[in-house]
């Protein structure tokens, strides 16, 4: 596109456009990119003109062109924020700016963009919907080129625009944008099948001719019969919509219903309707499948009446009805409202709004609420790609306020979409006025009433309940906080129980000298840290009072069971010169228990793993029951019995209850044993599981801990972990 033809282009749909400003960007940018070339060999400057020619197609304002034609100046070339502020403004160097840094996230590691980076992507196009606009042209262009691009790269490019561009585009409705990457990307992805769809549907052509345009015209006649004026357009599903239809309904390509696909577009909404009815009249319908996008736009605006019927011979067709300006927002979106009012052109939301639309920017700020929430890893990447990919089911609360949920939305992602409170507190669900399982899928047209409790205690399995990245972001913030408050009561305990121990207290000392040595913010962090095992308690004690140096654990007269000093402790027929020596992880034995060795040559270099020591009823010797071989005779040597000092997990459940595992931390301190790591499982409402390593002096001591833990009625069971 030469530069008079850019200038025509905005001019015929803006007639107040500064012609000056978008020759100066024009200039600027083929001055700034000068001989850079394109992986295709052509001339880099192309690449932002043709994309500032892809959004003069949906009529964006001049500041939104422009950008697109600075778009890589300030990334590639030596053009600063600062240049381009000073010469086109501060708007255009804000939008320049946004769309830059996405570039740059593009350009990092998979492995530390997917998830990092992903956030501050949602939360820069979250903030004008102008710089989505043109990275989606931009992402458009590089994939009409891919094919220059080296194979490696292909793949990855394609994938992130399916995964990440089409759905964005999708959630501001430019479907024809979002339809064409899609395309593009499945040409790379999975070239095989796309082949084999496009073949069944040529075949599909020459079986039923001119089936499009003799449908449209029957449709026509027969609305027209009936008093309304309508236009029909016929159309083929796209071979990657297919693709995903046939993934989503496990079905063979003959059974799909929806091959073909007709466009029926009247003057007004109310004819939408009458338009249905005499469809209806005219041809059965099949069954639920029929939906009401007009009264229920989805939350990209996009509204239609969608009906599939049994058609002219036979055909199953599925129909959309619709009027001119819901035609336009369902190709073009949040672009569709751009025109001229006010001696001003640009985004009228005013028009937006009577269309039925909403806030553009609406879905993504869903996304953003994760992403202020702190949530992070591989898990926020998925949460983002289900919020953006899943269609949409309409529920409603018991006042009739209409809530917009993804396909297979439960209970819980409907209370935590209506207040981040009414989710914490649920306890239960009618669903159309009768009590249901909180692992119920809402459908369409339910109305939903959350049962709340009296207090926010959200079971940590509630997680599986939901599928929105807002609802199960939610869940982990107040399981860390609920989890938080009682490490900070276990690691205060611990640390109150070792002082005394020694004649010392708490009372006497305030934690600052620990706060400094260790490092720590908050008293509350130090006790966080000593209740999960990640700070020593005698480390504490000893910062607190330095005269109990070497006195806490035993006087130091006990010794830890390592693999290092494993010869001073164990004896029997395996342990040959140079055979090293494992202590199980799966039974951790201690002295006093029944001990067996098994010494393993693997693989076809016969590589020696050493000689493992396990507890006689350990469930992992079962591994070795046909193979004689391996096993080895053990005894513990008298040094144990007086020396040794080990570690046994236990496994409990515990009600869940206030205070409990500060009672089982003074349970266990009482008989001697010390707590080196806790962690907490199938929290139900009202029972958790938890899993203990307890240093302990031998089996005896192992046992007795266990029968003081059963003694307390809020323990449920307490065993030793065998395995």
């Amino acid at each position: 596109m030469r530069q008079f033809e850019l200038i025509e282009a905005v001019k015929a749909y803006d007639p107040t456009a500064d012609e000056a400003l978008l020759n100066k960007a024009y200039v600027y940018a083929m001055k700034m990119h000068g001989s850079q070339l394109r992986a295709s060999g052509d001339p880099y400057f192309a690449h932002p003109i043709q994309v500032a020619g892809i959004l003069t197609d949906y009529k964006l304002d001049t500041a939104t062109i422009v950008t697109a034609l600075l778009h890589d100046v300030v990334e590639d070339t030596s053009a600063t924020r600062d240049d381009i502020a000073e010469m086109f403004g501060e708007e255009i160097a804000v939008l320049v700016e946004g769309v830059t840094k996405l570039s740059r996230l593009e350009l990092q590691a998979e492995h530390t963009r997917q998830a990092e980076n992903l956030r501050k992507f949602i939360l820069a196009i979250s903030r004008d919907v102008r710089v989505l606009l043109v990275k989606l042209a931009d992402r458009l262009h590089n994939m009409r080129t891919l094919h220059y691009v080296k194979p490696e790269k292909r793949e990855r490019i394609s994938r992130e625009t399916l995964e990440v561009y089409a759905p964005l585009g999708r959630s501001i409705g430019i479907h024809s944008i979002a339809s064409e990457l899609e395309e593009l990307a499945f040409e790379h992805l999975n070239a095989t099948a796309r082949t084999a769809i496009m073949r069944r549907l040529e075949a599909l052509k020459l079986e039923h001719g001119s089936a499009i345009t003799r449908v449209s015209k029957e449709i026509e006649r027969v609305l027209g019969e009936g008093g309304i004026k309508a236009r029909v357009k016929g159309r083929e599903k796209t071979p990657y919509s297919i693709w995903r239809k046939l993934q989503r309904k496990a079905v063979g390509f003959s059974s799909l219903a929806d091959i073909y696909g007709f466009r029926v577009i009247v003057e007004s909404e109310d004819d939408c309707y009458r338009s249905l009815g005499i469809i209806h009249r005219i041809w059965p319908m099949v069954p639920d499948r029929f939906k009401d996008f007009i009264s229920t736009p989805k939350s990209n605006n996009y509204r239609s009446l969608h009906t599939t019927v049994i058609g002219p011979a036979g055909m199953k067709i599925e129909m959309q009805i619709r009027t001119e300006a819901m035609d336009r927002v369902a190709e073009d979106g949040v672009a569709a409202h751009w025109r001229y009012k006010n001696q001003s052109y640009g985004l009228d939301r005013e028009a937006m709004q009577a269309d039925g639309g909403r806030d553009p920017l609406l879905n993504l700020r869903h996304l953003v609420q994760v992403v202020e929430h702190g949530e992070g890893g591989e898990d926020w990447v998925e949460h983002a790609k289900l919020e953006m990919y899943l269609e949409q089911v309409f529920v409603f609360t018991p006042k009739g306020k209409l809530i917009t949920l993804p396909r297979g939305g439960m209970p819980l992602d409907f209370a935590y979409a209506v207040h981040t409170e009414v989710g914490d507190t649920a306890v239960g669900v009618k669903i159309n006025g009768e009590l249901k399982p909180m692992r119920t899928a809402l459908q369409n047209g339910d109305v939903v009433e959350i049962i709340r409790g009296s207090k926010a205690e959200v079971p940590t399995d509630w997680r599986s309940l939901t599928v929105t990245g807002r609802a199960r972001s939610a869940i982990r913030r107040h399981i860390r906080v609920s989890e938080r408050e009682e490490f900070i009561r276990l690691g205060r305990v611990s640390l109150e129980q070792t002082l005394a121990q020694h004649g010392k207290s708490l009372k006497d000392v305030t934690l600052k000298a620990a706060l400094e040595t260790l490092t720590v913010a908050t008293e509350d962090d130090l006790l966080d840290a000593v209740g999960r095992g990640r700070i020593a308690v005698s480390k504490v004690a000893e910062i607190l009072f330095p005269a109990l140096k070497g006195q806490i654990q035993g006087s130091g007269e006990r010794k830890r069971l390592q693999d290092s000093s494993a010869r001073l402790f164990v004896r029997g027929s395996g342990l040959t010169p140079g055979v090293s020596i494992h202590f199980a992880d799966c039974c951790c034995p201690v002295p006093g228990d029944r001990i067996v060795g098994i010494h393993e040559v693997v693989g076809a270099d016969g590589v020696d793993t050493g000689l493992t020591v396990h507890t006689i009823d350990c469930q992992s010797l079962a591994d070795y029951a046909d193979d004689d071989t391996v096993w080895r005779d053990m005894q513990w040597t008298p040094q144990a019995e007086t020396d040794a000092m080990g570690a046994v997990r236990l496994h409990a459940t515990i009600q869940h209850a206030p205070g409990v595992l500060g009672q089982v931390a003074t349970t266990i301190g009482e008989a001697g044993g010390n707590i080196l790591n806790l962690s907490m499982s199938h929290r139900q409402h009202d029972f958790f599981d938890v899993e203990l390593d307890v240093e302990v002096k031998d089996a005896r001591h192992a046992t007795m801990i266990v029968a003081a833990l059963r003694a307390n009625p809020k323990v449920d069971v307490v065993d030793r972990v065998r395995g």
